[in-house]
């Protein structure tokens, strides 16, 4: 059986114009690095600015009163009382606390907008719409485009072009226009650094990204650095350190999971999944793993499926993202240990092609983030 053609994001001929090259990724022809290669794209992310089509991700809104309230029967988040304007990092569960996947979600006032993983779009929208779809209106928004500038000269750049995006702070979005076209944009992005996510209709997107990449500061950026920037970040790769196996707790993700849906709280569980993972947050359900950053004590890059040995030899854990990171010149990973290894300072030995190479383990981020919370 043949596969499924590859579909094209908004931005391809642009992308073949740059001199990507092209992968397959999440069922589209997606650019994973440019001509100037993966290291010097993220460094230049790090100290300038970058932009990334990522329109392979899914957008959709909910509308409806009771929107936020169903929303959060499928979440452990608080949705209900989260401000307009205002966003929030969220973990759509299954029955067992495993993670369908992680979004990002916007109260807009009208309507809840909602960002998923490319690669898991359709399952989340058919997941959504089955159950919370009698309690509101679930709108895909497959005409959106999506564009994310980040680096420290994200905003220099953007303001060029939208002057009074510069009043957003990390976390929080608002609707705006260029030249006629409806933007949405959040302060917010998956590199660590500041910068903004850009939905815009994809009639608008090549404009855009053209104008963008006029600027002095900007330059194309693909998948591949997008990937070693948000692991110096120690943000989770969905499908790599984050899936149905693993539960929010597991994934050293408690600070997503707010007060009010905890144990004792105005709105403890009522979400799927709950019992799990209040238990693991209580106590009374004992981790058996957790997710902990690691650097290699030799300069040997340890890749993800790698595992993990303690000083008897025995295998404790594996390894789901790695590589050289390129800010700091020194193997970095994110792996699953068990508990009783998962504090700061434990050595493990990582067995790549049969032989030890020495990890530490060490607390995330790896380089320090630097997202505009605005004023201190």
């Amino acid at each position: 059986m043949n596969a499924e053609p590859l579909l094209k994001p908004p931005l391809h001929a642009l992308h073949l114009e740059l001199g990507a090259r092209m992968v397959p990724f999440a069922g589209y022809s997606m650019p994973v690095q440019y001509p100037q290669g993966l290291m010097a794209e993220h460094l230049h992310t790090r100290q300038a600015a970058g932009l990334f089509d990522v329109s392979h991700m899914g957008q959709l809104r909910l509308l409806g009163t009771e929107a936020a309230l169903a929303f959060e029967s499928l979440m452990p988040v608080d949705v209900l009382s989260l401000g307009v304007g205002k966003q929030r990092y969220g973990l759509l569960l299954n029955e067992a606390g495993g993670i369908l996947d992680d979004l990002m979600f916007v109260n807009r006032g009208q309507d809840i907008f909602v960002i998923v993983n490319g690669a898991c779009k359709a399952a989340d929208i058919a997941h959504i719409q089955a159950h919370i779809g009698s309690r509101c209106q679930v709108q895909p928004l497959p005409e959106q485009a999506l564009l994310a500038l980040q680096g420290p000269q994200a905003v220099v750049a953007m303001t060029r072009l939208v002057p009074s995006v510069s009043q957003l702070v990390f976390m929080t979005g608002g609707a705006y226009v260029w030249q006629g076209a409806p933007l949405f944009i959040t302060r917010s992005g998956y590199t660590g650094e500041d910068g903004f996510e850009i939905s815009v209709h994809a009639d608008h997107a090549e404009a855009l990204a053209r104008a963008l990449l006029a600027q002095p500061e900007v330059q194309p950026i693909g998948l591949g650095a997008r990937n070693s920037l948000r692991l110096e970040a120690g943000l989770c790769l969905y499908g790599q350190d984050i899936d149905t196996t693993t539960t929010p707790v597991q994934a050293g993700l408690k600070w997503a999971l707010q007060a009010s849906r905890r144990s004792g709280g105005a709105r403890a569980g009522g979400y799927m999944g709950g019992q799990q993972v209040m238990g693991e947050l209580d106590g009374s359900i004992a981790l058996q793993r957790e997710r902990v950053g690691l650097i290699a004590l030799e300069r040997v890059p340890v890749r993800e499926h790698v595992r993990l040995h303690n000083d008897a030899g025995l295998d404790v854990g594996e390894v789901t993202s790695g590589l050289l990171s390129p800010s700091t010149n020194q193997p970095i990973a994110m792996a699953y240990v068990q508990a009783e290894y998962a504090a700061a300072g434990t050595r493990l030995a990582a067995m790549v092609r049969g032989k030890p190479v020495p990890m530490q383990v060490v607390a995330m981020p790896f380089v320090p983030t630097r997202y505009h919370r605005g004023p201190k």
